[in-house]
């Protein structure tokens, strides 16, 4: 009955570690570009089924679109996007470049990872309050008895707890990542 929960709870931590990769850290993360669709033929599509994405030095990110015509597409679609990076093209490939993070947005940037943490924790909590309702629904239902109950509830604690640390961790790696020049 509890693996449902536990499963919730996985998965929270999952979506968090996606966001964190879209997060920029000083270094070309091409990961970062997860959330860009370029208009292919009309349709949406993820720019990594359109372009092949490569990391050719610390702070660089080169874009080699399978088909030249969607340079241009390429180039609007990351403009457009809330990433606050400039691409160049060099009529072949797409290049951004990426400067040092200054102080401040390394602190605005830890904040962010903070709040996508907590949003985490009280995703967790919540989890945590559904599990403990569906318990007592079942003991008031005669499914269970009130030691099992008890049982089953320090249980629901220990996983939330478990999920609650790992989310800490979670949060000082990624600040770590960030603050580090």
């Amino acid at each position: 009955m509890l693996a449902q929960y536990e499963e919730k709870m996985k998965k929270t931590i999952e979506s968090l570690e996606k966001e964190y990769s879209t997060i920029r850290a000083g270094r070309a993360n091409p990961h970062i570009l997860d959330r860009i669709t370029v208009l292919y033929y009309g349709a949406p599509t993820p720019l990594q089924q359109v372009a092949n994405i490569t990391v050719p030095e610390a702070r660089t990110i080169m874009i080699s679109p399978w088909e030249s015509s969607l340079i241009k597409e390429i180039e609007k679609a990351i403009v457009c996007s809330d990433l606050g990076i400039n691409p160049n093209n060099d009529g072949k490939n797409i290049i951004i470049n990426f400067p040092e993070l200054t102080e401040d947005r390394r602190k605005e940037l830890a904040k962010d990872v903070k709040k996508k943490g907590e949003n985490a924790k009280v995703a967790i909590r919540n989890i945590r309050r559904d599990a403990n309702d569906a318990l007592k629904k079942a003991n008031k239902a005669a499914e269970m008895s009130d030691d099992e109950l008890k049982g089953n509830e320090e249980k629901v604690q220990k996983m939330t707890d478990k999920y609650v640390a790992q989310v800490d961790q979670e949060i000082e790696t990624k600040t770590k990542e960030i603050m580090t020049v």
